[in-house]
């Protein structure tokens, strides 16, 4: 028999089963009675903690938020000062990360993305929550002394973004770059457009 929790984290379990389901299944893979079926709740758990569909999606990429920034690392930054090097080993890192012991999470966050364009209320709530990572992307490339940060972020971004896809649901799928390649990439990238 299951354990029964109760608070955040069944809040957690749930999210985390959403997920998990929408990895290995789809959008259309994921409903309530599909997680509480995933996560041994008993049926109506889900719909208890998150009433509508909005809220369940908003419910997984709360968590998908949070599990990401854990993966990226972000408390794992260095400081701009240093240079393009220590900036491209820790971008690399969890860029890395993400591809290798993170795939079906970056699956999940490409299907809660292409569900955005579909639902303006997910899209604003997927982009807020998305923010804490592109705005101490932006701080760092600042402090390293970039002209144009809001460009150079995008440009970081899009850059592990195509990489990461091509890799986790693209023509590269079968191929996962190593980590010296991604930071040889990053490196290429960052001293192009601020310099080493």
């Amino acid at each position: 028999m299951p354990v029964r929790t109760a608070g955040p984290a069944r809040s957690d379990l749930v999210a985390d089963t959403a997920l998990a389901l929408l990895a290995e299944r789809g959008m259309r893979g994921l409903t309530h009675r599909a997680v509480d079926e995933a996560a041994g709740l008993p049926q109506g758990s889900t719909s208890n903690l998150a009433r509508t569909r909005q809220a369940l999606l908003e419910l997984a990429v709360r968590r998908l938020a949070d599990r990401e920034a854990r993966v990226l690392g972000l408390h794992e930054m260095p400081d701009p000062r240093a240079g393009a090097g220590p900036l491209a080993d820790a971008l690399a890192l969890a860029t890395h990360r993400a591809l290798t012991g993170n795939r079906a999470l970056t699956l999940a966050r490409y299907e809660l993305a292409l569900e955005a364009t579909r639902r303006p209320e997910l899209r604003a709530y997927f982009d807020a929550t998305g923010a804490r990572f592109r705005d101490q992307l932006a701080v760092l490339v600042t402090g390293m002394g970039s002209t144009d940060p809001a460009r150079h972020t995008l440009s970081l971004i899009a850059w592990a973004d195509g990489l990461m896809f091509s890799c986790v649901a693209g023509s590269f799928g079968a191929e996962v770059p190593s980590l010296e390649e991604v930071r040889a990439g990053l490196r290429e990238l960052l001293e192009g457009m601020i310099g080493g």
